[in-house]
């Protein structure tokens, strides 16, 4: 085996994201809107800044439990405004107050979980990627899933942020062919 993915860099957050974490299945109804909302949060900024905040948003985001970010308004907006630990953005704040919304309505239909792996069969796509210029950013699916977000209500989900959370949470494996993570992850699904 080679090298790892060429993306994760010599910082040792992002080394050991996507050693452990990155294209991992997650099957998680929660797990799966926290990343699904932090990959909303990263449009226009590195995965890295967001990994090294992570932990701020989390504390910032109730733990990411959308059944209280839910019932929550525009004291919390203006709360979540003033700290410097995570992005700042009213839109995507006030965006994941209606994600978890929207999650709610989803989670009590058919769970958040099934919803998203129906669209991959319940188990990760395994394409086999030689070098990153063969990974698409977006692809069909990620636009017919980010599609079908925005008409169940989500908001900071097109189809290239669809894309890399599909990446993500292991609905397809993306790790490079030469990375030692490839058929670990592969074993996985």
């Amino acid at each position: 085996m080679g090298d790892r993915c060429d993306w994760c860099g010599q910082e040792q957050i992002y080394i050991d994201y996507h050693d452990t974490e990155w294209g991992v299945p997650e099957y998680d109804s929660r797990a799966l809107w926290e990343k699904l909302i932090l990959d909303g949060f990263q449009a226009g900024l590195s995965w890295i800044t967001i990994l090294k905040k992570r932990d701020a948003f989390r504390e910032a985001f109730a733990g990411f439990d959308p059944n209280i970010i839910a019932a929550w308004g525009e004291d919390d907006v203006q709360r979540l405004l003033q700290n410097p630990g995570i992005i700042r953005h009213r839109g995507k704040i006030e965006a994941t107050i209606g994600n978890a919304r929207a999650w709610q309505v989803i989670e009590a239909d058919q769970g958040f979980d099934t919803f998203l792996w129906a669209y991959v069969g319940g188990k990760p796509h395994q394409p086999r990627f030689e070098t990153m210029a063969d990974v698409p950013t977006e692809t069909a699916l990620s636009k017919q899933i980010s599609q079908d977000l925005k008409k169940a209500g989500f908001k900071f989900v097109g189809p290239t942020i669809v894309y890399a959370f599909m990446e993500a949470v292991g609905m397809v494996n993306d790790h490079l062919t030469t990375c030692p993570a490839h058929d670990r992850v592969a074993a996985l699904g």
